[in-house]
């Protein structure tokens, strides 16, 4: 557990496109509208992306259900806490994670969820890169005076492992990458996301 004071780094007068849950489904929503996604790559692909996203995090906030051990965990934080996403509209990671995180995060009132573009923060997300990339989502918790508590991301073990062995294969369509971990995270159903930060929350305690 890092226990590293980040009150500068996350300074609101430095961030930029920062958005609540529900803002942030606005956004989606607003963006599937005009065919478009977050971030400077503008193309049909990445529009269609953000479409199928905006349907898998309606769904999840309608259907995944946070189980008791981490809802339990979750309410026995009893100091506020501020929460933050790197992520971006076209993410597909994103769409299955974020949803879980911020249902699980509802549940205690004293902690705050802010979700941030990775591509408008770039000091952030340089601070916390996975293997020397800037994957998303990239979940940081930090406690009301600003110290990190953990991070989680970009996406479940699981997920991870599927994804090494794809990169591991050069030349294999990046198609066939997104429909494989598509089919992984249904199959899952967000056990592996709660249990996973289930475990970093006990860490952090």
């Amino acid at each position: 557990m890092s226990t590293e004071n980040k009150l500068s780094l996350f300074a609101p007068e430095k961030l930029k496109s920062v958005f609540s849950y529900p803002e942030y489904m606005a956004l989606m929503e607003s963006l599937v509208k005009e065919g478009k996604t977050t971030g400077p790559k503008q193309n049909a692909d990445y529009a269609a992306y953000t479409r199928l996203n905006l349907a898998r995090m309606q769904r999840l906030n309608k259907t995944a259900v946070i189980g008791p051990e981490l809802e339990e965990a979750i309410k026995s934080i009893g100091t506020p806490g501020k929460w933050y996403i790197l992520t971006e509209a076209w993410c597909g990671d994103a769409a299955q994670c974020v949803p879980v995180i911020a249902k699980a995060v509802a549940l205690n009132t004293g902690i705050s969820l802010t979700l941030m573009l990775r591509d408008e923060n770039p000091d952030v997300m340089s601070r916390y890169l996975t293997n020397g990339g800037k994957s998303i989502p990239k979940l940081i918790a930090l406690d009301g005076e600003g110290n990190e508590r953990f991070t989680w991301g970009p996406r479940p073990a699981g997920a991870q492992e599927l994804y090494a062995g794809f990169m591991a294969e050069p030349g294999r369509p990046f198609s066939e990458l997104t429909e494989a971990l598509q089919r992984w995270y249904h199959t899952d159903k967000t056990l592996s996301v709660q249990k996973e930060l289930l475990a970093a929350i006990k860490n952090s305690l």
